[in-house]
């Protein structure tokens, strides 16, 4: 039976480590805190994007017991970044602006192109501004996700926003979608990330960047379009195969109906005129428009039972109840979890158990996440999972260079180009891949060593405040003598370490570490 709003909030401080007697929340026992230092270390790395000597000391301080329950914790308040990451954010159009402001502003700049007649001229400059406009959006968007992945403290959370954010992809590939991809992972994702499912699920629902990216705001009344319907069942809920049907997918494309995104200005847009009987279901918040003149009121039955709101949106919130509730869905979500967090083909019993809690928290993800941790299952896969392109890349600057910010995220982005996964960048609504056949190619592997070779050679490039001013010397990361690689390389294979003992000088040196087997998995 679902929880209360009440009772799940006090369960959630007790999965978080603070014991409360008398509130009828069975205690989880203490996650494994391992004494050997590479499982110590093999936890950080899982739960992160990877090691640095910052985060590392958060742990050795607090014991990682601690750390991975303060990690879990879904309601507290973010812990800030550091001042010269948390600058740079700061000083982006994306944050200086409201991004659904923005998405009106540059729909607008578009809209007047054709405004300019027959003046090819002109329409080129404008074309050429929009464009630009458009692409600094995306950069921006992107330099953001990788300042809060390398240098936010709260590692767990960053994950797990990634993770919903692929889950429910929008891609900036698509043009009017790309001003609201960083106010979508801000308002529908991160907040919800290690909340509970339904919530995060209607967040997503009603955002204008899923419902522009899925084309909701062609869907009506007579006049359906089922790409959301069909991507909620297939990809965000029940799976592919959760027992739906093609009716299904047709009653679901009806109760969206009417939810939709309106792209002009409040003055240029005015209320639809509406019968009396529908008036009071209009609503318009930001870019997000409900117009009940297009939603299909006909009476509906989903997964074989009918529903019974009389409203729209109240019909949409009963549909993704039953959604989110379905034991399909919690198959479905708690196996692509265990297939990030575990491996590739999870073993049913562990699904079998993340399922169950998923059932019986109704949803909430960080109770699921921590019946995950302390399974058998987690700590056996410590150092067997393959890293994926962000994980790599990542992972290896936060070992490079730890804590010191980066200044120019361009040369990052463009690795993570080379390698296919771009922040935001997947063509299609099913997100990059997570198992390891998508990213382990011969090709992949060599444009692997060659990252490896330029970080390690000369990562420095990083940190210039512009693009063409010489680098700082020596410009690569004395990665031989940094205590936390001292640390790990008792981990490293016999093989791995005689073949950085014949490295003829540091970058050498480097190059041979980043690129190591040990480096291509977690």
């Amino acid at each position: 039976m679902p929880f209360s709003p009440r009772r799940r909030h006090v369960c959630l401080l007790a999965l978080s480590g603070v014991a409360l007697a008398g509130t009828g929340c069975a205690l989880s026992p203490a996650l494994p805190a391992p004494r050997d230092e590479a499982a110590r270390l093999a936890w950080i790395d899982r739960l992160s994007w990877g090691l640095s000597p910052g985060t590392v000391a958060e742990v050795d301080r607090e014991g990682l017991s601690r750390w991975v329950g303060r990690q879990l914790r879904p309601h507290a308040r973010p812990a800030p970044l550091p001042e010269a990451a948390q600058r740079q954010i700061d000083a982006l159009r994306i944050s200086q602006e409201p991004r659904q402001q923005l998405a009106m502003a540059l729909d607008s700049q578009a809209r007047a192109i054709a405004g300019l007649g027959a003046d090819e001229e002109a329409k080129r400059a404008a074309r050429l501004a929009h464009a630009q406009a458009m692409n600094q959006v995306v950069r921006e968007t992107q330099q953001r996700f990788v300042l809060r992945a390398l240098y936010a403290p709260d590692q767990l959370h960053e994950l797990m926003s990634w993770f919903w954010s692929n889950h429910f992809h929008v891609s900036i590939r698509k043009g009017p979608v790309r001003p609201l991809v960083a106010d979508f992972e801000d308002q529908a994702i991160r907040p919800h990330a290690l909340g509970r499912f339904r919530d995060l699920l209607g967040a997503v629902v009603r955002h204008p960047a899923m419902l522009l990216y899925l084309d909701n705001q062609q869907n009506a009344a007579g006049r359906l379009n089922e790409n959301l319907a069909r991507e909620l069942l297939e990809l965000h809920t029940l799976g592919v195969d959760g027992g739906y049907s093609q009716a299904d997918v047709q009653e679901m494309a009806r109760v969206l109906t009417g939810l939709g995104v309106n792209l002009r200005a409040p003055g240029e847009a005015p209320v639809p005129k509406l019968p009396p009987a529908l008036a009071g279901q209009y609503l318009r918040e930001g870019v997000f428009e409900f117009n009940p003149a297009r939603h299909d009121a006909k009476p509906k039955t989903l997964l074989g039972q009918p529903l019974q709101a009389a409203s729209g949106l109240a019909e949409v919130d009963e549909a993704l109840d039953r959604l989110a509730r379905a034991p399909a869905t919690a198959r479905h979500i708690v196996r692509k979890l265990a297939r990030y967090f575990v491996a590739d083909e999870p073993s049913p019993a562990l699904l079998a158990r993340l399922q169950e809690r998923f059932a019986r928290s109704d949803g909430e993800i960080a109770a699921v996440m921590r019946t995950l941790l302390e399974s058998p299952e987690f700590s056996a896969s410590l150092g067997h999972k393959f890293r994926d392109p962000l994980q790599y890349t990542l992972g290896g600057v936060r070992l490079a260079y730890g804590e010191r910010v980066l200044q120019d995220s361009a040369p990052l982005l463009g690795w993570l180009n080379r390698l296919g996964q771009a922040p935001y960048g997947h063509e299609t609504p099913d997100g990059y891949p997570l198992d390891q056949q998508a990213w382990a190619s011969a090709s992949q592997m060599n444009t692997r060593f060659e990252i490896a070779r330029a970080l390690g050679g000369s990562g420095a490039v990083l940190f210039r405040s512009e693009a063409r001013a010489p680098l700082e010397k020596p410009p690569f990361p004395a990665l031989a003598e940094s205590p936390l690689v001292q640390r790990l390389q008792p981990t490293l294979a016999p093989a791995t370490r005689q073949t950085l003992a014949q490295a003829g000088n540091p970058q050498d040196w480097n190059t041979y570490l980043l690129s190591a087997p040990e480096r291509m998995y977690r």
